[in-house]
C-alpha cells in the first residue's frame, strides 16, 4: 500500500471501507493512467460523465481561455456572463417547447432539488410521486424521491408527502391525482438496473400528468447528451417533460448541472419572495465554458449514431452462458449476470486486465457499461471481447468447482 493511498484514506472522508484506490497520474481519451504506469480502459466514463473521453481538446482549450478571462464574479443570476447565456441558448435550441429557459447548478442532485422546488412553487401543491428502484441523488430532497431503501433508511424520516409507485405499471398511474405537484422519473432507470421505460407507459404517464395538472420531471442526468442514441432519452418516446434535469456528460468532465423548463414556470422563482432559489457557484464560468465546447462537439459529431453502434456491437458480442440479459439503449447499458459471485469475479478479472466497469454492492448482479462515445471501434470490440472472455472463464471456474465438490461428496447430488 503506497503512502499516497494512506494519505488519501487519512485526510479525505471515505464513502466505503474499500475504495478502488487507483492513484491517478493522467487521463486521456478512453484511458486512465496511474502513477504505477498501469493504463485502464474507462468503460464507465467516470459514471457516464466523460462521453467525449477524458480531456477532449476542445473542452480543455475552452477551459484555458475562460480561466484567462475570469472565474467566479457573483452569485448566480446577477451579472451577465456571456459564456453562461451562450451555453443556455445553444442548449435550448436542441429542445422542444416548453423547455425554453435553463437554470444552471453544480450537480445532478442539485438539478433535481431545484426541479422539485420549482414544481411545488409553481403549482402550490406539495405531493410528490416517484418510482420504486429509482435514484435521484443523495441530498435530502433528491433522496426523498429515491425509491431504494438501502439509500433511504439511514436518513429517515425524509420529506413528507412523497409516495412511490411501480415503474412501467400503467395501473399505478391512477395514484397521480389533482393534489400531486410533480412526478419525477428517469426514462431509463440507471442505478435501479438500467431498466428502460416502455413506450406506451411513458406516454400514458405524460397524459396522466397533463390531465391532473401535475408537473412531469424527467431526470436525464445519466441518459442525456447523446448517450442513448438520441440527444435526450425522451426523444425515443415522443413525449416532452415539463422540467428536464441534466448533469454528468453536460460539461465534459467539469462539475455542472441544470434544470430546464418554461419561462412562465420559472417566474415563480422571481416573486413571493424574490431570490427564493439561489446558488453561489451554479453556472460557474469555467464549467459553462467547458459545457459550451462539449455541446458544440456533440452537436457537430454524429455521436448519437456512435452510441447506437456501441449498442450493436455489445449485443452481438455479449452473449452466452452466465449472461441473463443486456438491457438499455445506445451506450447506456446494463449487463445482468447470473449471480453476485460471478459478477464480482468478472469485474475483478476485467480490472486485472485493465478494464474499468461499473458495479456496486447495491446492484450486485449488474455490470453497467457506459464507454466514451469517442472510443475507437477496434478498442470497443477488443474490450467487449475481453469482458466476454472474463465471463466465460468465471463460468468455467464455477462448473469446475461444482464438479470437484460432487466428486468429493457424491451423496449431495442424490
Amino acid at each position: 500500500m503506497s503512502n499516497s493511498f494512506e494519505q488519501f484514506k487519512h485526510f479525505v472522508a471515505q464513502t466505503s471501507d474499500a475504495p478502488i484506490g487507483l492513484e491517478i497520474e493522467q487521463a486521456e481519451g478512453s484511458f486512465i493512467h496511474t502513477k504505477q504506469g498501469i493504463s485502464y480502459v474507462d468503460f464507465i466514463s467516470g459514471i457516464a460523465v466523460s462521453s467525449l473521453g477524458h480531456r477532449h481538446p476542445a473542452v480543455v482549450s475552452a477551459i484555458k481561455k475562460q480561466v484567462d478571462k475570469h472565474l467566479h464574479v457573483m452569485v448566480y443570476g446577477e451579472f451577465v456572463q456571456e459564456v453562461q447565456w451562450n451555453f443556455a441558448k445553444e442548449l435550448v435550441e436542441l429542445l422542444p417547447e416548453p423547455l425554453e429557459q435553463v437554470y444552471l447548478v453544480n450537480s445532478g442532485t442539485e438539478a433535481n432539488e431545484g426541479a422539485l422546488k420549482l414544481a411545488k412553487k409553481s403549482t402550490q401543491r406539495t405531493k410528490l410521486v416517484a418510482f420504486h428502484n429509482s435514484y435521484h441523488g443523495d441530498t435530502h430532497g433528491s433522496l426523498s424521491v429515491t425509491g431504494r431503501n438501502v439509500y433511504r433508511d439511514p436518513y429517515l424520516p425524509l420529506l413528507p408527502d412523497v409516495s412511490f409507485i411501480h415503474f412501467n405499471r400503467i395501473e399505478d398511474l391512477s395514484k397521480i391525482d389533482t393534489e400531486t405537484a410533480a412526478v419525477i422519473v428517469e426514462p431509463i432507470q440507471g442505478e435501479g438496473g438500467v431498466v428502460v421505460a416502455h413506450l406506451n407507459w411513458l406516454q400514458a404517464l405524460r397524459k396522466r400528468c397533463t390531465d391532473v395538472g401535475a408537473v412531469l420531471i424527467f431526470d436525464e442526468i445519466q441518459s442525456g447528451f447523446a448517450r442513448t442514441g438520441r440527444f435526450f432519452a425522451f426523444e425515443h418516446y415522443q413525449v416532452v417533460p415539463d422540467i428536464l434535469c441534466l448533469a454528468k456528460a453536460m460539461s465534459g468532465g467539469m462539475p455542472m448541472g441544470a434544470f430546464v423548463s418554461s419561462r412562465e414556470r420559472f417566474k415563480s422563482f422571481m416573486y413571493d419572495p424574490p431570490l427564493n432559489h439561489v446558488t453561489t457557484f451554479g453556472g460557474h464560468p469555467v464549467s459553462a465554458a467547458a459545457a459550451l465546447a462539449n455541446l458544440r462537439v456533440l452537436r457537430q459529431g454524429n455521436y448519437t449514431a456512435k452510441a447506437r453502434i456501441i449498442e450493436k456491437y455489445a449485443r452481438a458480442i455479449l452473449t452466452g452462458p452466465g449472461i441473463v440479459e443486456l438491457r438499455g439503449l445506445g451506450a447506456m447499458l446494463g449487463l445482468e449476470l447470473r449471480d453476485r459471485s460471478l459478477t464480482q469475479r468478472v469485474v475483478e478479472r476485467c480490472f486485472d486486465k485493465g478494464i474499468l466497469l461499473g458495479w456496486t454492492l447495491h446492484s450486485n448482479t449488474l455490470i453497467r457499461l457506459a464507454p466514451p462515445l469517442t472510443i475507437p471501434i477496434n478498442l470497443l470490440v477488443k474490450t467487449l471481447e475481453s469482458i466476454k472472455e472474463a465471463i466465460e472463464v468465471a463460468v468455467d471456474e464455477t462448473i469446475k468447482k461444482t464438479v470437484e465438490k460432487t466428486i468429493e461428496d457424491p451423496l449431495k447430488i442424490c
